[in-house]
């Protein structure tokens, strides 16, 4: 799969304040044991709903205790202030924003990691089951290839298609890659060796967001060319009646918390959905709401 970037395009995402990892370093301290870590999540966020479906779908409820947040930050600089006490016991005289999402020791009262993918790595490595694996052994650089590719064929594209005037180019990007994932799933159940992967909660939380974020800022023609993938559109239909999936789907959340953040106009595609994300995350069972 290899789908021409656009150049020079900026990534959209925080970099991390903290990356420590979970049983790599021993000078860290960081031992995988049960219960001694604490996810810290807002499900509104891309970054935290991938590692709330990762989290059920390893089943570590009982291993690694999770303390959802709100979708809408509470302080002025984006930040949660139920995070402050944690990302100052952790760095002296940290004065940045405390953000969503965090990985917690609650022996030490300080933060391991803010960089979703390592966590959701570590907490298949060091407490899945073993059976229900989001990284495979072999798996690993097509899965990353995967996460490379939703970021800037997909997010990174959407976000500058989308902007006052439109990006041609962009556009075709997007598309390029939409009709590559199309292609792929063809007549396969999921992306990478006919199992349920973490490339696959990659690929749903993107086009989560393209449905429910970057579409509001595309013509609607772009929006009916992106809707133009129906295996594709099938696919995210049907993980979302998975209940690790639908479960954690915050859809006002969402709506909320890109109307507080987003400075953009929206535009004639804000008004052609292409998924019922509620109806279908409504036959999702077994999982609780909150």
């Amino acid at each position: 799969m290899s789908i021409t970037p656009l150049a020079a395009l900026p990534s959209a995402r925080t970099t991390p304040a903290f990356r420590g990892r979970i049983g790599r370093d021993a000078r860290s301290g960081h031992y995988a044991v049960p219960r001694r870590y604490r996810l810290h999540l807002a499900t509104a966020c891309p970054d935290g709903l991938r590692i709330a479906v990762g989290h059920s779908l390893l089943a570590l409820d009982d291993c690694c205790p999770v303390t959802y947040l709100p979708a809408v930050p509470d302080g002025p600089d984006g930040s949660h202030t139920a995070l402050r006490p944690l990302y100052e016991a952790s760095a002296h005289h940290y004065s940045g924003p405390a953000l969503a999402p965090v990985l917690s020791d609650d022996w030490s009262g300080r933060i391991v990691s803010t960089h979703g993918r390592d966590i959701l790595r570590d907490l298949d490595r060091h407490f899945g089951d073993g059976v229900t694996r989001l990284y495979p052994c072999g798996a690993e650089a097509e899965i990353e290839a995967v996460e490379r590719l939703c970021a800037e064929g997909i997010e990174q594209a959407a976000q500058h298609a989308g902007r006052a005037g439109g990006d041609p180019e962009a556009l075709e990007v997007l598309l390029a890659t939409l009709d590559e994932l199309e292609r792929r799933l063809t007549g396969a159940e999921f992306l990478v060796g006919g199992q349920l992967t973490a490339a696959d909660v990659e690929l749903w939380v993107t086009l989560v967001q393209l449905d429910t974020v970057h579409r509001n800022h595309l013509d609607a023609s772009a929006v009916h060319a992106v809707a133009g993938h129906p295996v594709l559109w099938a696919y995210a239909r049907r993980l979302a009646a998975h209940p690790a999936f639908g479960a954690h789907l915050d859809l006002d959340g969402i709506a909320r918390r890109h109307h507080g953040r987003c400075q953009g106009l929206e535009a004639a595609g804000a008004a052609v959905q292409i998924l019922d994300w509620a109806g279908h995350a409504a036959d999702a069972p077994g999982v609780p709401r909150r």
